[in-house]
């Protein structure tokens, strides 16, 4: 019998990854992780096993890994020093624990040297501590999510105005809910092996095609504004979001990453770093990406949520 784990069920990208992975492999074969006895107690009623786990804990993390054959690590919603020692536990734990492969969630052209991502730092150097190591491994390589700008297309449609600093970049936006459903799929393949794949969506779009497919899905009339990136950060500062993940979000945000992050993911597909797309989403998982259209259609299911940090 397999041993594949899943890390963070707790969370929103988790959650939907421990949902499908049930119809593609033995129940018997999973294990579910979260850092509280909270996260994981609904698995443990269906009688799947479930393990707290403590990413700051590497001899805990080895006795919950030992000679798994799988282990999804979804990158911490955190970014810095201490997002990449919370990796860097997992994996060690993986080695020390005789795990077979890993899987882990990465951003679309993360190894770019030239890209200004912040968050792509962080990425980087897990998928490089990772190939240093024996570990066979996954990299699931994810553009940005659609209901990112989907809650803010709606955060704002009253104004009529959505202003950014993306320009006519493109970006093949896919949504959370297929990046989990590839990484279900990713553990439940035996046949990947030290792979890099590029999970995107099925069309390219500047973020003016995606607020006209909003509109026409709707009837709003937003229009887009572009504004430079100091622009971009004090409309963040105006609406309470911290500069960095160590700072306080507010719930319910319509923006709950820091504005570091988003205003250099901006800047990263303005420049014409994240206009990557591959078939790579179907070749895994057998269907096509939602397209945005799709998307705004049933919007209700596809808003970004309340931010979870774990760990």
């Amino acid at each position: 019998m397999t041993k594949n784990i899943v890390t963070g069920v707790d969370g929103n990208f988790g959650s939907i990854v421990a949902s499908k992975i049930q119809s593609l492999v033995p129940k018997e074969s999973l294990l579910f992780t979260a850092p509280t006895k909270q996260g994981i107690k609904e698995y443990a009623k269906q009688g799947i096993k479930t393990a707290v786990a403590d990413f700051n804990d590497v001899d805990g993390l080895v006795s919950i890994f030992e000679n798994a054959d799988t282990v999804l690590l979804i990158s911490m919603p955190f970014v810095g020093k201490r997002r990449r020692q919370a990796h860097k536990n997992v994996i060690d734990a993986c080695v020390k624990g005789n795990v077979k492969k890993i899987i882990y969630t990465s951003l679309v052209n993360a190894t770019d040297p030239t890209m200004p991502s912040i968050e792509k730092i962080d990425h980087a150097w897990t998928e490089s501590y990772i190939e240093a190591t024996e570990l066979d491994y996954i990299f699931l390589r994810n553009s940005q999510y659609a209901e990112a700008m989907i809650t803010n297309y709606f955060a704002i449609a009253d104004s009529g105005v959505l202003a950014n600093n993306q320009g006519a970049g493109k970006m093949a936006y896919i949504s959370r809910e297929d990046c989990a459903i590839a990484a279900a799929h990713a553990i439940a393949n035996p046949y990947l092996h030290h792979i890099i794949l590029n999970i995107n969506g099925p069309e390219q779009l500047t973020i003016t095609d995606f607020i006209n497919i909003g509109n026409q899905a709707t009837s709003n009339s937003v229009r887009y504004n572009e504004v430079s990136d100091d622009e971009q950060y004090a409309i963040f500062d105006k609406m309470g979001v911290p500069r960095t993940t160590e700072g306080k979000f507010k719930k319910g945000s319509a923006a709950p990453f820091s504005s570091e992050g988003m205003v250099t993911f901006g800047q990263s597909i303005r420049n014409g770093q994240m206009a990557i797309q591959s078939n790579d989403f179907q070749a895994v998982t057998g269907r096509k990406p939602r397209t945005v259209e799709y998307l705004f259609e049933n919007a209700d299911k596809y808003q970004i949520g309340d931010r979870h940090v774990d760990n």
